[in-house]
């Protein structure tokens, strides 16, 4: 593919070239990208979209976590699961310690042991 030749000449943003800029911030365009996709060097867009690359995928976070809250909201399981692991750092492991309280017995083999109900205790009262 041929490399296209920067435009030297002074850029002037238009408020279509903002939008194009906060469009491919918001979702993760390189910032190489999106220079190229306005055919000017990267330092010019940083230079005259300095605004729109910082703050678009703060904005576009903002969105999507409003939506999300909304839908943990309105009772989407999913949603709220997703909430609580990533917000409020909920996991779902289990941490098993199998040492004495004073450190002195910890196991080196762990046998689980799981009887039938031939040999479960049968007494009734």
């Amino acid at each position: 593919m041929p490399k296209k030749l920067k435009v030297t000449s002074n850029h002037i943003p238009t408020a279509p070239l903002r939008d194009t800029v906060k469009l491919h911030a918001m979702v993760g365009t390189p910032q190489e990208t999106i220079a190229d996709i306005l055919n000017i060097d990267p330092k010019t867009l940083r230079k005259h979209y300095r605004g729109e690359l910082d703050q678009s995928l703060a904005k576009a976070n903002a969105t999507i976590g409003g939506t999300l809250f909304k839908k943990a909201k309105d009772g989407d399981t999913a949603a709220m699961i997703f909430w609580l692991k990533t917000r409020a750092k909920f996991r779902e492991t289990q941490d098993l310690n199998h040492t004495s309280n004073d450190g002195s017995m910890s196991p080196t083999t762990i046998q689980i042991v799981a009887l039938d109900d031939s040999s479960a205790d049968k007494t009734t009262t």
